[in-house]
């Protein structure tokens, strides 16, 4: 007799015990601020410090060596990753040094007094304060991309909005808030249509959804390997090749040299010349590590996984009267909501007594608080580690806020 065995990418992610850190009943639903580590990621940092530990590109012992290819080729696993080339890839200590850097290399030293950039009411602080201060540095000024009624960049208004004086657009891939999806192919040729240059902040989608910078269009692409399930300290900066090779340092020190004198400095070509100073080596082979993680798994699996948890907790939270659910039905891997009358602090912390971790607050959106008529709001944020026991939790938790409240 022949047994049929069920594909596995259609049956839900049970690899909460890859994740040391989650104990059993524990309901960890922060991913979007950062996600836990697999064991696979905690032993390649651990090897990386107790047996394998040398500083790379300097070294002529065999030791360095061997470091200096492992580092190398975990830049071109970051590559592969989104479809890159490996000197494409500047290693960064997260997204927020990466979108200061293209603001200070790129933006800095292009943007003029009455040129425009443009940004959207989502972003997070990150893509908000580095473009705000280069614009009151060079005299430019920031326009700013409305919602639509569902909660995602309109980019039917930004189509309106955009003109030449724009020089540079920056927007997030997936709201670290809200979960709404850019399209962002249509955002970079409507970017592209007026001649401005477009960084896309992928942070929230490089650990759920397939990304190919190539097909999307952008210009330049960031992300952060701790939401990645890898090591904080270590990120990732992509950019068109023709954009590095034009951009200064954005800090001066060693490895980013060609050659020293005291009379003129020449520098590197890209990536090495944004890339000064002894780097996170065990970092990036963390970051790699992580990568591999989530390949193996399969990133349609896990989107599919966490779309099924967000339809599961948008519905069980819909049902309490108090409690209103914010971000768009599809939202990918988040759910931020609010409820009447009580603070999302006291969500939170009534919620951490019953082992139901989530995030309270602004999120460093401020701006998109304000919008949505709020001061904060609650968020639970999936990863693969999360299953419908989790949203249970959550649901019975906020039913407890509800009945102390009430």
């Amino acid at each position: 007799m022949t047994v049929l065995i069920a594909d596995p990418a259609a049956r839900p992610l049970d690899v909460v015990a890859d994740f040391p850190a989650i104990p059993a009943g524990w309901a960890y639903l922060d991913t979007a601020a950062t996600a836990q580590k697999p064991r696979a990621v905690i032993d390649a940092i651990t090897r990386g410090y107790d047996t394998d530990y040398a500083t790379v590109h300097r070294g002529v012992y065999q030791r360095s060596a061997d470091m200096t290819l492992a580092y190398e080729a975990a830049r071109e696993t970051a590559a592969r990753f989104v479809n890159a080339a490996s000197d494409e890839i500047v290693f960064v200590r997260g997204a927020t040094e990466a979108i200061n850097l293209v603001a200070q290399s790129f933006a800095g030293t292009r943007l003029q007094a009455g040129d425009r950039i443009l940004l959207s009411t989502l972003e997070h602080h990150s893509n908000i304060v580095p473009w705000q201060m280069v614009a009151e540095r060079v005299g430019a000024a920031i326009d700013v991309v409305p919602l639509t009624a569902d909660q995602r960049i309109d980019l039917d208004a930004m189509a309106r909005m955009l003109r030449p004086e724009h020089k540079l657009v920056a927007l997030a891939h997936v709201s670290n808030v809200l979960g709404s999806t850019l399209d962002v192919r249509r955002a970079s040729e409507l970017a592209h249509a007026v001649g401005a240059t477009i960084l896309i902040d992928g942070c929230q989608a490089v650990a759920r959804l397939p990304v190919d910078v190539r097909a999307l269009g952008c210009d330049f692409y960031v992300f952060s390997g701790h939401k990645l399930y890898g090591p904080t300290g270590i990120g990732v900066l992509w950019g068109r090749r023709d954009l590095l090779d034009a951009m200064p340092p954005y800090q001066g020190g060693g490895s980013m040299i060609d050659r020293v004198s005291f009379e003129r400095t020449t520098y590197a070509p890209a990536p090495t010349r944004f890339e000064a100073g002894t780097p996170h080596i065990v970092g990036a082979l963390g970051l790699a590590a992580a990568i591999d993680y989530v390949q193996a798994i399969g990133l349609e699996r896990i989107h599919a996984h966490e779309t099924a948890l967000v339809a599961q907790a948008r519905e069980a939270l819909g049902r309490i009267n108090s409690v209103r659910v914010l971000g768009p039905a599809d939202s990918a891997g988040i759910v931020s909501f609010a409820m009447e009358g009580v603070h999302p602090h006291d969500i939170g912390t009534i919620l951490d007594e019953s082992k139901v971790a989530i995030r309270a607050g602004h999120h460093c959106a401020q701006p998109l608080m304000a919008a949505l008529g709020v001061e904060a709001t609650a968020r639970a944020s999936f990863g693969v580690y999360n299953g419908p026991d989790d949203v249970a939790a959550l649901a019975a938790g906020i039913e407890r806020v509800a009945r102390i409240f009430g």
